[in-house]
């Protein structure tokens, strides 16, 4: 274990704390990609997307308006992701399940790296997330990543 480290808590352990924490950043008119995009915290929220992505993203569920400027369509996927949060009965949006199709997938976006970096930014505590049973794209990404360094067939 990193030296740096000072607790090992598990994938749904460091979840639920930052659930915790994270409620109460919102309320019923904002939404955790409302607050994280005006707080710069988590994974940014609506701005971590520039225009054409975030048109990419959200066009199935809030559609497109050649009139609207950008604030105002991340008004709409706030009520979008608000909406959301009531019809499957959840606390945050991090915790509605999109699938593939949505803008994103909530806490199987991150990977454990970065949900300890968020307990260290959010919580204050450095820790290591250990234990899961299925691996998240986004590990798989690094995972390629890592891969890809490695010589294939004598190369």
């Amino acid at each position: 274990m990193n030296a740096s480290f000072h607790a090992v808590w598990t994938r749904s352990e460091a979840v639920a704390r930052l659930r915790a924490a994270l409620l109460a950043l919102t309320d019923e008119e904002h939404s955790i990609c409302q607050v994280a995009a005006e707080r710069r915290i988590l994974c940014r929220g609506f701005s971590r997307w520039n225009a054409s992505e975030f048109d990419r993203r959200w066009r199935g569920a809030i559609g497109r308006s050649t009139h609207l400027n950008r604030s105002q369509m991340e008004q709409f996927a706030n009520l979008w992701q608000l909406s959301q949060q009531v019809r499957q009965r959840v606390a945050l949006a991090c915790d509605v399940k999109t699938g593939r199709s949505g803008a994103c997938r909530g806490w199987d976006e991150f990977s454990n790296e970065e949900l300890s970096r968020f307990c260290a930014e959010l919580l204050g505590e450095n820790v290591e997330i250990a234990e899961r049973t299925e691996p998240t794209p986004a590990d798989a990404v690094v995972r390629a990543e890592k891969e890809a360094d490695i010589p294939f067939c004598g190369e």
